[in-house]
């Protein structure tokens, strides 16, 4: 970290793309010129460093002279499948040489998997969650569960609804299954269904099961955070696991932390349940990326007659797009971060 008469800081925004994406981006024309914006409204140098799949070490020179590096990159791509373990370990380098980075892979691993859905279940966002560690288990206990009532398998690692399906009783020994990622429907015997979840379990992976939200209609909200504070909304009416004639979900719609709609979830979220994650995952708020955000589906209303939230997965790896308000917040989260590891810094000089 630079002393107190260094320059500005400086910070690599990283996203995947190829090398001529790598060679060509500049701030102004990215999906991310409004943080470009922001970072720089908050003294903050920032400059773009494309991750390329197999130039892991054009990547660590560049991001070995910066102070913090923002990472917007899926976990899986929807065009490949591909991850990105690669980029993981070459984080895990920079932030051993003491760079922030946000989010870190190992925070990820805590907060931004769907395993997250059983380690808090027994908190106010949570439901009656099950995690299956092995093709075994799943095998001997999803049977009864699913014949009980309507269930929603995960995998562990995924987005854009890939490794998500619908399970529900159909007749005999049938299981209707509907698929997030294409909402295709299909009617197929259980011992069938699972057993192709059997690859799901490969190299350590797991399923999460929950409870199908029967209001999942009424809307979901994400919640947009910077560290511990809320810093937004986005409105959607879901249609992933609805019946066909449901049609496609319309775009979601984005608002501040202010919209009234939404403050007895903020109050939840920065006063209750994001003490209680934090604490239930070992972090420190600190830990927290710059922007991340929850998920939320309406659940069962309670005794008082008001709506209950379920959270349905957190988002750490690539949250965009966000709320205009977002992007001065997460500028300050970093600027905060840096200038308290600046001093930190200088502390240990003097």
């Amino acid at each position: 970290m630079h002393g107190p008469s260094s320059p500005p800081f400086k910070v690599a925004v990283v996203w995947r793309g190829d090398a001529q994406a790598r060679v060509e981006a500049r701030p102004e024309s990215s999906r991310f010129v409004a943080v470009f914006a922001a970072l720089g409204r908050h003294g903050i140098a920032a400059e773009p460093a494309v991750w390329v799949e197999g130039q892991a070490d054009l990547l660590r020179a560049q991001l070995m002279v910066m102070d913090a590096v923002l990472v917007w990159v899926n976990p899986v791509t929807e065009e490949t499948g591909a991850g990105r373990a690669a980029l993981d370990a070459v984080l895990r380098e920079v932030a051993e040489a003491g760079i922030l980075v946000s989010a870190h892979p190992d925070v990820i691993d805590r907060m931004g998997t769907k395993e997250v859905l059983y380690r808090t279940r027994e908190m106010g966002w949570g439901s009656e969650t099950y995690l299956y560690r092995s093709h075994a288990a799943l095998a001997a206990e999803f049977p009864s569960r699913v014949f009980k009532e309507p269930r929603v398998l995960k995998r562990s690692r995924g987005n854009g609804g890939i490794g998500v399906w619908k399970v529900e009783r159909g007749t005999g020994a049938d299981v209707l299954v509907q698929e997030a990622r294409d909402r295709s429907l299909r009617t197929v015997p259980l011992d069938a269904f699972l057993a192709e979840r059997a690859s799901d379990f490969a190299a350590g992976g797991t399923l999460v099961d929950q409870p199908f939200q029967a209001r999942h209609l009424e809307g979901m909200v994400r919640c947009y955070v910077s560290g511990t504070r809320v810093v937004g909304f986005g409105a959607q009416y879901v249609t992933a696991l609805a019946p066909p004639e449901h049609g496609r979900a319309p775009p979601r719609l984005y608002s501040g932390p202010d919209d009234e709609r939404f403050q007895r979830l903020r109050g939840l979220m920065e006063a209750d349940w994001i003490p209680q994650m934090t604490a239930l995952l070992g972090l420190k708020p600190d830990d927290l990326p710059v922007i991340w955000d929850a998920d939320f589906l309406l659940g069962p209303k309670d005794t008082a007659g008001e709506d209950t939230h379920v959270l349905c997965e957190i988002n750490a790896s690539s949250v965009f797009p966000i709320p205009d308000e977002a992007p001065d917040a997460l500028a300050a989260t970093t600027m905060r971060r840096l200038a308290q590891a600046r001093v930190r810094w200088t502390s240990r000089r003097s």
